[in-house]
């Protein structure tokens, strides 16, 4: 009768220390994706590029991590390759896309696209992030304009096929989700985004 005892108390333990096994293989993967969430809403996403709108900066088939986190800190900046939603009412794609672009005007900058550069309040942008053609094409790239408060203007690296701004006006500041800062894949360009 002891043995008997001693053998179901031998197999209740077993079976307790298997249930704590469980419930710890449980616990640890709830915590890792409650931790994932929160990077991912928060901190760092990563992103694919499916179009030629960025190119030579951003080819298709790349892939970037995003610094979401960082726009609540500071205000975007002039030359900032940035993820957002587009912006409601804007035609083509699915309703709330994500779409990076290069950040060129900032609230209040008087805007015009001529000769193929971007003039920002009466001076031609200059720097390596704007070394290239900008064609004056669509209903808001062929006039000079004021950008709103709490918008921002876009627009493509690769500015003959990138639908932006020029077609579709301006990015409200609570549609931009964060800024571009690293390419990981594929490996031949990985490194920080400019």
């Amino acid at each position: 009768m002891q043995k008997e005892s001693v053998l179901k108390k031998s197999a209740l333990k077993k079976e307790i220390q298997s249930k704590n096994g469980v419930m710890e293989w449980v616990k640890t993967i709830a915590w890792s994706l409650i931790l994932a969430f929160l990077i991912i809403t928060f901190v760092v996403q990563s992103f694919y590029i499916p179009s030629t709108s960025m190119v030579p900066t951003l080819i298709p088939g790349q892939r970037i991590m995003v610094a979401k986190f960082l726009y609540r800190f500071t205000d975007p900046q002039r030359g900032d390759i940035i993820v957002f939603q587009k912006p409601t009412g804007v035609e083509g794609g699915q309703e709330g896309e994500r779409l990076v672009k290069r950040l060129i005007g900032l609230p209040g900058d008087q805007l015009k696209l001529s000769d193929g550069r971007v003039f920002i309040n009466g001076q031609s942008l200059s720097g390596t992030k704007f070394e290239r053609t900008y064609f004056p094409d669509g209903q808001f790239g062929t006039q000079e304009l004021t950008v709103p408060p709490d918008s921002y203007f876009v627009l493509g690296d690769n500015s003959g096929v990138s639908y932006d701004s020029r077609f579709w006006g301006f990015v409200p500041r609570k549609n931009i989700l964060g800024r571009a800062f690293f390419s990981y894949w594929p490996f031949t360009m990985m490194g920080i985004l400019n």
